[in-house]
């Protein structure tokens, strides 16, 4: 986690999806966004994962760098998401606003802002996070991202992106998208 702090995260607290580290060495050898839309951009599900993973090693290891790296993360997410909270596959993508939007970075984002909304000490960031968090999942829940029952591959939420560079799995369910849905839609009802 600190190696990746150190190395994965842009000034903005953007990420890189890939970093290659030369074994013998530890020195960075080449950094990229093989899923994203390229190097320098800002991958969607790649941001996801960063304030998850920070949340979670925050709440695990109570290191207030890592706290610090999710609020941080956190920040930079808000600052791009549209309207409705469900972020495009890539924030950089130049064809925004008719972009493709991901259900999965957006399911991965409301699980971390709700866990987040709990630890951060900053009363108005906690409050947005939450207030964000319950954005995507009101849209994740209307028809646009919730499949009826026994359609979609009997997948919860349509919509998401595996890699859309690599043309594979665009705009497709995908299971971890159904699995921070649920996981999200808990927490925030065991807040309730």
């Amino acid at each position: 986690a600190n190696t990746t702090i150190k190395n994965h995260f842009r000034p903005d607290y953007s990420t890189w999806h890939v970093v290659d580290y030369d074994p013998e060495t530890g020195a960075v050898r080449m950094k990229q966004t093989a899923q994203g839309y390229s190097d320098d951009s800002a991958w969607g599900r790649g941001q996801a994962w960063a304030v998850y993973g920070y949340t979670m090693m925050y709440r695990e290891v109570g290191d207030e760098a890592y706290l610090s790296q999710a609020e941080n993360v956190a920040k930079m997410i808000m600052s791009y998401l549209p309207e409705d909270g469900v972020p495009y596959w890539d924030f950089n993508a130049p064809d925004i606003p008719d972009s493709y939007r991901d259900a999965s970075a957006g399911a991965i984002i409301a699980s971390a802002f709700i866990e987040l909304s709990g630890h951060t000490k900053d009363a108005a960031l906690s409050k947005a996070c939450y207030k964000t968090a319950e954005k995507i999942i009101r849209t994740l829940a209307s028809e646009e991202y919730l499949a009826k029952p026994g359609r979609n591959g009997h997948f919860l939420l349509k919509h998401s992106m595996g890699s859309y560079p690599g043309n594979s799995e665009v705009d497709v369910p995908l299971s971890y998208a159904d699995y921070y849905f649920l996981e999200a839609l808990l927490r925030i009802n065991k807040m309730l």
